[in-house]
């Protein structure tokens, strides 16, 4: 009975939580203190949505668990695959073959939100797209992401991949508690590479008093979505945000939850990890008609609109305006990668995996006998069910070969 009368209190909660809220939105939303846990506001969390480049922050998180278990370090190399360096922008667009450090590579699929990084780094740490998505899965079950899918390490779109507001407040919890070193990363206001300065997609960063990340994300099927936190008086409010608009209605959207957070002394009693499922959490919405074939090209972008454009007669938001400050750059690049390689690209005998692709038979005649000739430093190939040791078997008239 005590039971019940407990679950009865729960989902009382998370109904009032909800009005509070306001009146129902399309958008899924979620406003939580970090460091208790306690929601604030919440709204369609327990929806899928499709996660975008705030894929990235699972991304991160087990490249950090990979450090932590001594599989990689900071100064490991990250190679750019043939597979990685195909993937469409937002990217860094370095060729097959070249290599840098870990911690530079992390740092550019953040800020930069590259998708071509991204998948680097999924490959590199997992030894594959697949393997990394294992990983990325493993993880999600592990912290309590019951309604999250992983299928690719950077958030390009499949029906496969999605999540929940609810789920991403608990991820962000787990990066920031369990990874308080690497926080910093995701504040940096933009990116030196080379001449090349690379400002945060993130437009709370340097404009939102106490902003201190977290990441962005952008498909036509999702939406603009956020994560933006920030600390004031050492309290730390984290706003997720999806489906919205534009990159500038995010971030607004963001900053008005996190003001309306700040406004609240005491938040509930209720945590992310004990608020109850409701609403449909089963079906994931889809905005490509909505964003991408209604707007222009040029709004269908991570990168918010012109900065300090006046050739539109509408008000200026406060996140299009230019930085009051110059912004600090983080320096990253190419090269350094001087720790040890990733062990999920290495083989029994300690050697690199080659990132070429392995010879076949043509299909008209059959192989030698023997095994197929190996590959230096390419991974083992699955033999074949019925190798045939010589010659071809004879055959009948019908042409079926004799067994």
């Amino acid at each position: 009975m005590r039971y019940r009368h407990f679950l009865k209190l729960l989902v009382a909660g998370a109904v009032v939580l909800a009005a509070l809220a306001g009146p129902a939105l399309a958008n899924p939303t979620i406003l939580f203190d970090l460091n208790s846990g306690k929601i604030l506001q919440h709204q369609e969390a327990f929806r899928r949505w499709y996660p975008a480049s705030l894929t990235k922050l699972m991304t991160a998180y087990v490249a950090f668990r990979a450090i932590a278990a001594g599989e990689v370090q900071l100064d490991s190399p990250i190679k750019v695959t043939k597979h990685s360096a195909g993937e469409p922008p937002s990217k860094m667009g370095f060729k097959p073959g070249s290599v840098m450090r870990l911690d530079n590579a992390l740092k550019m699929m953040l800020v930069k939100s590259a998708n071509d990084i991204a998948m680097a780094v999924g490959e590199n740490i997992g030894g594959s797209q697949a393997a990394f998505a294992e990983r990325m899965n493993a993880e999600a079950r592990r912290l309590g992401m019951s309604g999250s899918h992983f299928v690719n390490p950077n958030g390009l779109y499949s029906p496969d991949q999605y999540t929940t507001a609810r789920d991403l407040a608990l991820l962000v919890m787990a990066i920031r508690k369990e990874f308080p070193q690497y926080a910093p990363w995701f504040s940096i206001e933009g990116l030196a590479v080379g001449k090349k300065a690379i400002s945060n997609y993130n437009l709370l960063i340097g404009r939102y008093p106490g902003a201190d990340g977290m990441k962005t994300g952008f498909v036509c099927s999702s939406g603009f979505n956020m994560i933006g936190s920030a600390t004031r008086n050492g309290r730390t409010l984290v706003a997720v945000v999806l489906g919205e608009q534009s990159a500038v209605t995010r971030a607004e959207a963001a900053a008005k939850l996190l003001d309306q957070g700040f406004a609240t002394p005491a938040p509930s009693w209720l945590t992310v990890a004990a608020l109850p499922a409701y609403g449909d959490t089963m079906s994931a919405n889809d905005m490509n008609d909505e964003i991408c074939k209604k707007k222009p090209v040029e709004e269908q972008s991570e990168a918010a609109p012109a900065v300090g454009d006046k050739g539109k007669d509408v008000p200026k938001s406060p996140y299009q305006e230019k930085l009051d400050h110059v912004p600090t750059l983080i320096a990253v690049g190419l090269g350094g990668a001087t720790g040890p390689k990733p062990k999920a690209m290495l083989d029994a005998s300690g050697q690199e995996y080659a990132d070429v692709p392995l010879p076949t038979w043509r299909p008209d005649r059959a192989p030698p006998a023997g095994a197929e000739p190996a590959v230096v430093g390419a991974r083992p190939r699955r033999a074949s069910p019925r190798p045939w040791p010589g010659p071809p078997p004879p055959r009948r008239s019908n042409g079926r070969p004799r067994r």
